[in-house]
């Protein structure tokens, strides 16, 4: 089940990436749903996916610097 989740979130987020808001907001939700070894996963994902898009970039580090703050 749990994998099923993280597959739904690399979806959406493929799909919102047209839009750095809403790539930003649909990261901070799947930050709060995941599990942590999923959230490595995903940035990991991230880190791939956001290699040409870089206002992504910027949306994505922000997440993971404050989830590491725990402010997110």
């Amino acid at each position: 089940m749990p994998r099923m989740i993280y597959d739904y979130t690399k979806n959406e987020l493929e799909s919102v990436s047209f839009d750095s808001n809403l790539f930003k907001r649909s990261l901070k939700k799947a930050v709060r749903n995941l599990l942590p070894y999923e959230i490595d996963q995903l940035q990991n994902w991230l880190s791939y996916f956001t290699v040409n898009k870089p206002e992504l970039q910027i949306c994505s580090s922000e997440i993971f610097e404050d989830t590491k703050k725990g402010f997110c």
